[in-house]
């Protein structure tokens, strides 16, 4: 549902959960859990109640991080966690000067008739966040909902998943532990657009990702992983970044050559998962090297995957 018009008038009374999602991590997901168990308990549907873009993207855009996901991968994540429906904001000016009090009772109680609302400790809400959880509970007795405030996932009982933790994770190219704390792989999706076709003058044809691409692309390197194309999973090698050993090539360039395959892809909307850095992105003295590192890299990514 994108908006409160998008609710039906006769939705029935929910339970839910709000939040940025970015990601859809393990964190989000031990929430959205709970939220289910709720639901199922108490009769109500579970929703859940994100946006469709990070607050601090209006609110202060040079302090805005990338997100993990777009709004499509974020619903088709949530989707596949079994919630009965999401509600998509658009966070806007008129969004973000409501009231904490009209914030609530314009989406959670009009709209979406609450009867149970989970939180983090740190939720915030309203005009220049100046709603906390402690408003929320008021509000709740006022309203007739109950709350909960959920406790954060901390895998090593230091630090608590979050997205801020996964975007590191990805700028070292740290793909397992990124992928353990998503709870899933971490996927772009793009468009496959013409390259300059070095690859296949190389013996090794790529499919070359629009720069215009959905997902956070981890560090500089050549990955393992796998391309999708229409359901269709694909072995691939991976590369990111800009070809050292050829100039003119632009910056987070996003390579996958299929294993044993030779398909056409241009023009196709795919998805590239990665599931473990090999090397680090070098410069060649020329191509004989060249296409050495990149037969020795088609064997272990064959052997990874397999």
């Amino acid at each position: 549902m994108n908006g409160v018009d998008a609710v039906p008038s006769n939705w029935p009374a929910s339970a839910i959960s709000i939040g940025k999602f970015d990601g859809v991590h393990a964190g989000h997901r031990a929430v959205i859990s709970e939220l289910k168990s709720l639901a199922q308990r108490d009769g109500l549907a579970a929703v859940v109640v994100t946006f469709d873009r990070h607050p601090l993207a209006l609110l202060s855009p040079s302090h805005c991080p990338n997100a993990l996901v777009s709004v499509d991968q974020k619903l088709e994540l949530l989707a596949e966690t079994g919630v009965d429906a999401t509600l998509v904001l658009e966070f806007n000016e008129a969004l973000s000067s409501l009231p904490p009090e009209d914030f609530i009772r314009g989406i959670l109680v009009d709209a979406l008739h609450a009867r149970q609302v989970l939180v983090g400790r740190d939720f915030h809400y309203g005009a220049r966040g100046a709603g906390d959880v402690a408003l929320l509970q008021r509000l709740g007795e006022t309203h007739g909902f109950e709350v909960h405030v959920i406790d954060d996932v901390m895998p090593d009982n230091e630090h608590r998943v979050s997205s801020t933790w996964i975007r590191e994770l990805l700028s070292d190219g740290d793909i397992p532990a990124a992928a353990a704390l998503l709870g899933h792989i971490p996927t772009v999706r793009g468009v496959v657009v013409h390259g300059a076709a070095r690859g296949r003058e190389l013996g090794y044809p790529t499919a070359n990702l629009s720069p215009q691409s959905e997902g956070l692309i981890p560090a500089d390197g050549v990955y393992a992983g796998w391309l999708t194309d229409a359901g269709t999973r694909y072995p691939a090698a991976i590369s990111v970044g800009n070809n050292p050993t050829f100039e003119g090539v632009p910056q987070k360039q996003v390579e996958a050559y299929v294993l044993d395959e030779d398909i056409d892809l241009y023009g196709h909307i795919v998805d590239v998962s990665f599931v473990e850095r090999i090397r680090g992105m070098v410069a060649f003295t020329g191509i004989d090297p060249l296409i050495e590192q990149i037969a020795d890299d088609v064997t272990r990514v064959r052997a990874i995957l397999t």
